[in-house]
């Protein structure tokens, strides 16, 4: 007697999973409903792909852009039609927005219905279209194999992005064609720098008096931070980063400058104001406003990506060099290296600023904590290896500009789309892709709320993972911004739950610090446990804020 199983007539659902398979997905994070009813049972009978049940389709294009940043392969994720598909729509946006790699699977209505107005039908591909690089729907089943490929590739090209496939219910439900199959991949391909741009890049730094370094998020999906350690070392050249750029070169080496896209008058600012040369490595001007670093547009500036810039008044490039950015390093570096060019300008005054700010707390017993010494103790607690993701608010400012970091991918900042809440279920992902190593979810109180349900599924899913949340009862970067701009603040307080008591209703340990010296001994210990989920509340003391605005506005670099 026959089985279900081997009556089944195999699908397109069937036909598009293989698909996926073929494209090294092997984990899908999403949200049933019942017009991917179809393609959920697909994903079982194939039993390849572990399938992520949220709580969220927020929390799980979240997860996806996570895990699309953390391998430098697509994240997927998954929804169903109408409201579901729409949740989809801002981890979408903040994949693209940061050249992440990601592909958003979408169900739909039947065929014979999109053309009116029918329940839950909502035009998919014109929603997704201006948050993607590429956003299409499965009409027939033929098309399958070329979607899929197509969806995946553009999601890796030479600027990684968001894709968006919808597959209407009645579609899945067709049988596949034949002889229809998944593409084959191409072989990876590496796009050589012209020899008349390196030419050119030589001599625009041989003419440099005095060149800074500016690396960003493209020198990770590169994996290329030992070719700009070798180019910093070589040129002795000082070296900063965007926040999406936070470990690409490490802050243990001396040419290291921390971060810049804070404020135009933090310290690594000065830097850029007397250089006459600014070489941007893996920089995309959506990490940040140009204009902080230069003002007056009269800074020289080659750019080194895969893709060019867009269009901004303070980022004339006088050079543009669009290819691999770990082989242009090694041509520039060999160039250089035979040119004999190099450099005297460390900055180390700048250097020195950072490791005092950084130190200034660490004794301070005052409680609310101080972000400083919170900063202090979370570095001191967690490995170098550690993946530690930062969210939105006043504590990203904190962390991206005092936080050492010494490895890529160790310290993830959104800086592009600046999304709040990505980070509790982005530390599930980042758990999942990393099981050995500590994952730690740092977040403001105000954005721990918006995304709390996902507690559910990291304990469900078994994640080892910590979140430390910073509590004022505001949403304290805009009570910040308010402050500066008239010295006051309104509609920014809320009450907070009992956060020990929530952690415990989830299966989660939760901990409520009450003095200075409790964070580092316990975070410590939840970082170490080896298993399960901490939530660590700590009362931060957000007065020094404003302090830190009067500090660096008094600050004289001229002689």
């Amino acid at each position: 007697m026959k089985n279900a199983a081997q009556d089944h007539v195999k699908t397109v659902a069937d036909l598009f999973v293989e698909c996926l398979v073929n494209e090294g997905v092997d984990t899908i994070y999403g949200i049933p409903g019942e017009e991917n009813i179809p393609l959920m049972e697909a994903i079982e009978r194939n039993g390849r792909i572990r399938f992520v049940l949220t709580r969220h389709e927020q929390g799980a294009g979240f997860m996806a852009a996570t895990h699309g940043h953390l391998t430098g392969k697509p994240g997927v994720c998954l929804a169903t039609l109408g409201p579901g598909a729409l949740n989809l729509t801002l981890p979408v946006a903040q994949a693209n927005a940061s050249t992440t790699p990601l592909v958003a699977i979408c169900a739909q209505g039947s065929v014979g219905r999109l053309y009116k107005e029918s329940h839950q039908i909502v035009d998919l591909v014109s929603v997704f279209k201006p948050l993607t690089q590429w956003s299409a729907m499965i009409m027939t089943p033929e098309s399958t194999p070329e979607m899929i490929r197509k969806a995946f590739s553009i999601s890796q090209r030479n600027r990684p992005g968001a894709t968006c496939l919808v597959l209407p219910e009645d579609v899945a439900e067709m049988p596949a064609p034949a002889n229809a199959k998944p593409l084959p991949l191409p072989k990876p391909t590496h796009l050589m720098p012209a020899d008349d741009t390196i030419d050119e890049a030589i001599s625009i730094i041989r003419e440099a008096k005095r060149p800074v370094i500016l690396a960003g998020n493209g020198v990770t999906r590169a994996h290329a931070q030992d070719r700009l350690r070798e180019l910093a070392e070589l040129l002795n050249v000082p070296v900063a980063t965007t926040f999406e750029g936070k470990g690409v070169f490490s802050d243990k080496l001396p040419n290291a400058l921390g971060v810049v896209g804070f404020m135009h008058k933090d310290y690594e600012n000065f830097a850029f104001d007397t250089a006459d040369l600014i070489i941007a490595i893996g920089f995309s001007i959506q990490q940040f406003d140009p204009k902080k670093i230069n003002p007056n547009d009269d800074k020289t500036i080659i750019h080194i990506n895969t893709f060019v810039e867009d269009t901004d008044a303070h980022y004339s490039t006088a050079l543009n060099i669009m290819a691999d950015i770990d082989q242009t390093l090694a041509v520039l570096i060999g160039r250089l290296r035979w040119e004999g060019i190099t450099f005297d300008d460390s900055h180390p005054a700048i250097r020195e600023l950072l490791n005092r700010e950084y130190e200034s707390c660490a004794d301070d017993d005052s409680f609310p904590m101080k972000p400083q010494r919170i900063v202090y103790d979370t570095r001191r607690a967690v490995d170098d290896n550690g993946v530690v993701l930062v969210d939105t608010g006043a504590l990203k400012m904190w962390m991206a500009r005092l936080y050492p970091t010494y490895h890529p991918n160790t310290c993830v900042i959104d800086n592009s789309l600046s999304t709040m809440a990505w980070t509790l279920p982005g530390a599930v992902a980042a758990s999942m892709a990393n099981p050995d190593r500590p994952v730690l979810a740092v977040m403001g109180d105000g954005s721990f709320m918006m995304n709390v349900q996902e507690i559910e599924t990291a304990v469900r899913c078994g994640c080892r993972m910590v979140i430390l949340v910073w509590v004022d009862e505001a949403y304290g970067l805009i009570k910040w911004k308010m402050d500066i701009h008239d010295g006051t603040h309104e509609y920014v307080d809320f009450n907070n739950p009992d956060v020990v008591a929530l952690g415990a209703s989830f299966g989660a340990k939760g901990h409520e610090i009450e003095s200075a010296d409790e964070l580092y001994p316990v975070l410590r210990h939840a970082l170490r446990s080896g298993s399960g989920v901490d939530i660590i509340s700590c009362p931060v003391d957000y007065s020094e804020n404003m302090r830190l605005i009067e500090k660096l506005g008094d600050i004289d670099f001229s002689g």
